[in-house]
């Protein structure tokens, strides 16, 4: 599949719009993992991004085989996850440096917030997070992409 028939195909904007779908639940399964790891386990926040981002993937894997891409029967499902999680590791490595450069800024912005409250939310957890929100928009679009032309390559 080319690049211009995506753009251009509106089934293709469809699948986008469903795999973003999917894509905002597994934002949901990857910040409240993140913040659960570093709030409740003490994990640090860089391997917190990498344990949530997995626990995302899998979610992900399994809604866009089931809803976004129900025609992708032609693969083994091995095959298509293998696939799947090597985009996402890939993407994981686009994410991560984008996490890295962004939360220190983002924390440094956040305390000169004056009307900032005390307590859960904190300059720390908001620069986090943004940087994470940062990282993920920029990685879905690269996740897309080259899920379409290579795991779910078998879908007209």
């Amino acid at each position: 599949m080319k690049l211009k028939n995506l753009l251009d195909n509106p089934r293709e904007r469809g699948r986008f719009l469903k795999f973003s779908v999917v894509g905002a639940f597994g934002a949901l399964v990857d910040f409240g993992t993140f913040h659960l790891l570093m709030s409740l386990i003490g994990i640090p926040p860089v391997w917190s991004q990498v344990f949530s981002f997995t626990a995302a993937i899998t979610s992900n894997f399994i809604w866009n085989r089931v809803w976004t891409y129900p025609d992708s029967r032609s693969k083994p499902i091995t095959h298509q996850l293998f696939t799947f999680f090597l985009v996402n590791i890939i993407g994981l490595g686009i994410r991560t440096p984008i996490f890295i450069g962004l939360e220190e800024p983002f924390r440094r912005l956040f305390t000169r917030v004056p009307f900032l409250p005390v307590g859960i939310v904190t300059a720390d957890r908001l620069g986090y997070t943004f940087a994470l929100g940062v990282a993920v928009v920029v990685v879905m679009f690269w996740n897309f992409l080259i899920n379409r032309i290579w795991t779910y390559n078998d879908v007209d």
